[in-house]
């Protein structure tokens, strides 16, 4: 705790060591996103249960890091305002990722020990708690997260340290993503899921603990200026006071909501997509344990495919994550944001007409990331000009509603649209259309785009 904290000017080593704890946050959240797929599918998920279980992100996201974020800004403890939510979310979610992929094997022993046949769906329902613990946990440390940034970092260096934020998502998504390809195509080894997860447990947790160790914060309430005192106040009244910041706040939030179901159907269903109708692999939940083992080849391919296609649209991310800030702070964010949107929506309209050809698809993955690397960083560096000091953590967990609310709409809606359409292959086994979901987050994001024009800067 440093009661006498003053804010200087951070340098590039500054931010590299801010970021890190980000880049472990995202490395745990990549793995959940490529792998959850594969590890409910094998239990007997069907897409409107997978997108049901997806319902953890949005759910938690809306009721714990406006909460999270609210605490944070009055918590007084020796060991800083956001830090204990950082490290004690990165330790639960790192037990929960070591658990998940082994939940068949926890209702199995569930089973010897009380000596009764447990219904089959056990294992699934234990899946899908172990994925609403990490969603929960990522939530608690990702709202105090970004609320660091107005705490620590000048004001004239928000923008930047945003897209140091999008650095570190890129970065630990592509070592999260091209891990287990990379071992496979350099040194023939096959990386099981389970040991996949417990590297993206340990990178949680080591890297955020570092962050905790190292970075500086204002200690309490009380290092905020006596002005701009943080009053406890009700959820409505802090929802009205978040839009009272400004007319531009309302256009932001409208933004991110159109910005998030676009974001949501790629994060979703892309692995799904890359099975089914890149590979055409047929819906394995619906086929004999015998005739499920002939496909594990190809679906170990796709799967590796999907991998490396996530560290592809990442490592783009991380390429021009500072080039989109400095470019942002010489053209204005709007400028910026509404070209990367907008190079997102061609990318999504490519997937979803060139479907079946992998090349095609990694390439409109590459052009993705451009859109990811805007979408990581500049709505935040929008918002953080209207933030009054003291509140940074509630205005952080109340913008946060406007990323997860839309993927209640993608986890449903768009999932039920999915489990509708359904394909039977010459085969006779039953598919989907998952570039159904491409089309759907290409309007919103062209949707988005339209809203960031009219947002004043």
């Amino acid at each position: 705790m440093d009661n006498n904290f003053e804010m200087k000017k951070f340098t590039t080593v500054n931010f590299l060591n801010f970021a890190l704890g980000f880049l472990g946050l995202q490395f745990a959240w990549q793995m959940r996103i490529i792998l959850s797929a594969p590890v409910t599918e094998h239990l007997g998920a069907d897409p409107f249960i997978y997108g049901l279980i997806w319902l953890a992100g949005p759910f938690t996201g809306m009721v714990v890091q406006p909460l999270i974020g609210a605490l944070s800004d009055k918590t007084k403890s020796k060991y800083g305002r956001r830090r204990p939510y950082l490290l004690s979310g990165a330790i639960i979610a790192a037990i929960a990722l070591w658990l998940f992929p082994n939940s068949g094997n926890i209702a199995e022993f569930l089973s010897h020990i009380l000596s009764t046949n447990l219904p089959s769906w056990t294992g699934l329902l234990i899946a899908a708690v172990m994925i609403w613990i990490i969603d929960a946990c990522i939530n608690i440390a990702q709202g105090p997260y970004r609320a660091l940034i107005p705490d620590v970092v000048v004001p004239e260096q928000h923008a930047l340290a945003n897209s140091y934020i999008s650095l570190a998502i890129g970065l630990g998504s592509v070592i999260a993503a091209a891990t287990a390809p990379f071992l496979k195509i350099f040194l023939h080894y096959q990386m099981s899921i389970e040991a996949q997860f417990i590297m993206a447990a340990l990178a949680f947790a080591l890297a955020m603990s570092w962050t905790c160790l190292t970075i500086k914060e204002r200690s309490t309430v009380a290092d905020v200026d006596s002005d701009n005192k943080v009053e406890d106040v009700g959820f409505w009244k802090s929802m009205k006071e978040f839009f009272a910041l400004s007319p531009e706040v309302s256009k932001i939030c409208i933004m991110q909501f159109f910005t998030w179901i676009g974001m949501m159907c790629l994060m979703i269903f892309f692995t799904n997509y890359s099975i089914h109708t890149v590979f055409n692999i047929p819906d394995l939940t619906k086929l004999s344990l015998d005739v499920q083992k002939t496909f594990h080849p190809l679906l170990t391919r796709a799967t590796n495919y999907s991998s490396i296609c996530f560290a592809i649209f990442n490592l783009i991310c991380f390429v021009i994550a500072i080039p989109i800030g400095v470019l942002a702070g010489k053209f204005g964010n709007r400028r910026v944001h509404i070209i990367s949107l907008l190079s997102m929506v061609l990318a999504y309209l490519g997937m979803g007409i060139f479907k079946t050809s992998p090349i095609a698809v990694g390439i409109f993955m590459a052009l993705s990331g451009i859109g990811w690397a805007s979408v990581c960083a500049l709505p935040f560096a929008m918002l953080s000009r209207y933030i009054k000091p003291g509140t940074e953590g509630s205005v952080m967990g109340l913008f946060n509603i406007f990323i997860a609310g839309p993927q209640v709409f993608v986890c449903t809606l768009v999932a039920w649209v999915i489990n509708k359409a359904i394909i039977t292959t010459s085969e006779g086994y039953l598919n989907y259309h998952y570039e159904y979901s491409f089309f759907i987050g290409a309007a919103c994001l062209l949707i988005a785009a339209l809203i960031t024009k009219f947002i004043k800067e």
